[in-house]
Order: C-alpha cells, then structure tokens, then sequence
C-alpha cells in the first residue's frame, strides 16, 4: 500500500493600512509568457491511454532511436499524451527553474507518478524558451493533471533590458479616472517634481530622475502607500492553493450550503456575559472570538454556525474551515462564491493560476 503525503502552506497576512501602487497595477513589458508543448509521459501503472496519437508519438519517438515497430503492436497502456505549460517569468535567465503543469489530452486515468519525457516548451512566436522532464505529482482532485516544481529548465531568454529605460508605464487593474489621477499625484508628491502623468484612466506615464537608477526607481515608485479607500484584495494561487488576505477583511452575513458541507457566518447578538457562557453560547472555541457549533441543526461540524464576537472576517472563515478538516480546493472555491454572492464589500479577488 503506497503511502501519499501531501503538504499545503496556508498563509494569512496582515495588510497593512494602506496598500501600494504594486498592489493596483502592472508595469508594461514586466510580464510573464506563456509556454506550452506536447510530451509523453511513461512509467504509469496501467493507468495511461492508448489514443492513436499516443501511438504514433510512441512510434516516432522508437523511430528516432532506429527502433522501427508498427504502431498496432504497442498494446501498453504505461504511456500518456499530456500537454505541458508554464510561465516563463520575466527576465528569466538561461539554466533557471520553473514549475511546468501536465495536463492528460487522451483517455489516461492517471498521470501520478509518471515520468515527463523531455518535452520543448514554445512561446508563440514558434520558438523554444525551456526543456521539461521528470516525475509527475498529480492533483489530489484530479489525477489526470499534475505538476513537476523546478520540473522546467530556461534554455532561451526574453530580449528586455530596464538599464536604458528613462520612463515607465504603469498599468492600473481598474479602469478608474480617480485611481489613475491619485497614483499620478501620489508619484509626484513622492519625488517633489513632475514625473507622472495619467495619459488614460488606466495608464500614467513616470519618467525616471537622473541620479537614481532603474531598479530604485521602480522600487520606490511601486512602494508608495495609498488611501485606504483604495480595495482590498483577496491573492487566491488556485497551483499553490494558498490564500493571501488580510486580517480585517470582514464578511457579511451569509449562508453556504455545497454538496458535502454547509457553513452559516454571523456576527453573535450575545452580550459580553453570554458569550462567556457555555449554556448559552456552545460550540467550539477556535479563537480570537470564534466559535463554531452545530445549531441549529444538530448533526455534526459539516453542519456548522461560524458565530463571531465581532464582524467575522475571511481570517476567521478559513480558520474556521480548516478545523471542519475541509480541503483548500473548498475553502477556495467558498471564497469566491461568498464574493459573487454580495458578502464581501468592496474587496477584489485576485485569482492566480
């Protein structure tokens, strides 16, 4: 019987009381591309598919090693045609690491375990930028899809350089004239002269000083505290499955009944004595003034009431989530429900991955 250990970071933070222009926008020409290419994936227990591409992949991959077979007589289902993307980060350098996905495209059941073949990874503009290979660990929830961390390997670089750069472009997430007239005015009172200028409501323009140079520039530009009007933001990493969010993010009341689990969020209309009372305030303590218990329906802690001294907040919901044992894939996939249901104000969720 094989053992499987899977083991998840989960991070919360503390925002601080205002947020940066790093956390509204976007540098242009600072971006990640996207690479993608087909491998074959060997070694899986059974557990791969005999798609006539696979065949033929198979065949053409003997062939180069001046093995000629017919691909009617490859019976194994030991091999998988899988897709491989990644992103390549922005000045990667050659002989850096990456983390590549896998991604099944015949009837394979499962690629766990399963060895990547050395695979090009292409951008689209035709050319390769990285070589992946190695074992597979496969999504818990999906088999036929997994990850190799470190799994890519640069082998090209993009062409950009920020040495020569005398200006920036900012890029603000949110179409907003007022977000784009404050990040140019916050700029300007930062370095005491003329530098920014909005040109739209989403692009400002910075030019850099002469005595600082690019990295600095771009450090202190992105560094610059804003309003705390400005939103909030919830960081979801759907391939990390990790949430990133403040403390004080509160939730309004709301009810979120999925199919193995329903949770009930509401600030407790007990006074100081009665929270402090067991008899009348029951229920698991998990801290920070939060309970949860199993009332009004008394089955069991998939059935909970998350009650809060104070206005609850995402801290405590997924505090409260990971006592009921639920796995990050739900506490992720509740966040974004409880976003489109109205119960988090003025909050942006930024999902990644």
């Amino acid at each position: 019987m094989k053992l499987r250990i899977l083991i998840t970071f989960f991070l919360i933070v503390n925002f601080l009381s205002a947020i940066t222009i790093k956390d509204i926008s976007n540098i242009v020409g600072i971006r990640d591309n996207q690479l993608i290419g087909y491998g074959l994936v060997v070694g899986l227990a059974g557990t791969g598919d005999k798609s006539q591409f696979t065949m033929q992949s198979l065949q053409n991959l003997l062939r180069n090693s001046y093995i000629k077979i017919p691909t009617s007589s490859i019976k194994s289902k030991n091999i998988a045609a899988v897709m491989v993307t990644a992103e390549l980060p922005p000045f990667s350098r050659q002989g850096d690491k990456i983390k590549v996905k896998i991604s099944a495209i015949g009837d394979a059941k499962s690629i766990d375990h399963g060895q990547l073949l050395l695979t090009q990874l292409k951008a689209v503009d035709g050319q390769v930028y990285a070589l992946a290979q190695g074992a597979i660990v496969s999504d818990l929830e999906n088999p036929t899809t997994g990850y190799i961390y470190e799994g890519g390997t640069i082998e090209n670089e993009v062409d950009y350089s920020l040495q020569d750069e005398d200006s920036i472009t900012l890029s603000l997430f949110k179409n907003d004239a007022k977000q784009a007239f404050t990040v140019e005015e916050k700029i300007n009172k930062k370095f005491g002269q003329k530098i920014a200028m909005a040109v739209d409501t989403r692009t400002v323009q910075v030019k850099k000083p002469a005595n600082i140079s690019t990295v600095k520039f771009i450090y202190d530009v992105q560094s610059i505290q804003l309003d705390s009007d400005f939103k909030k933001k919830i960081v979801i990493d759907m391939n990390r499955e990790t949430i990133i969010a403040g403390a004080d993010i509160p939730i309004d009341p709301v009810t979120v009944a999925r199919e193995n689990f329903t949770i009930r969020i509401k600030k407790s209309p007990l006074n100081e004595n009665q929270w402090d009372d067991n008899k009348v305030n029951p229920g698991k303590d998990i801290g920070d003034d939060v309970k949860l218990d199993n009332k009004p329906i008394a089955v069991n802690i998939d059935n909970t009431l998350m009650n809060s001294k104070e206005a609850p907040t995402v801290s405590d919901l997924v505090r409260a989530m990971k006592v009921m044992k639920l796995p990050m894939t739900d506490i992720i996939e509740t966040i974004k429900i409880i976003k489109e249901m109205g119960a988090l104000n003025n909050i942006e969720l930024d999902i990644r991955g």
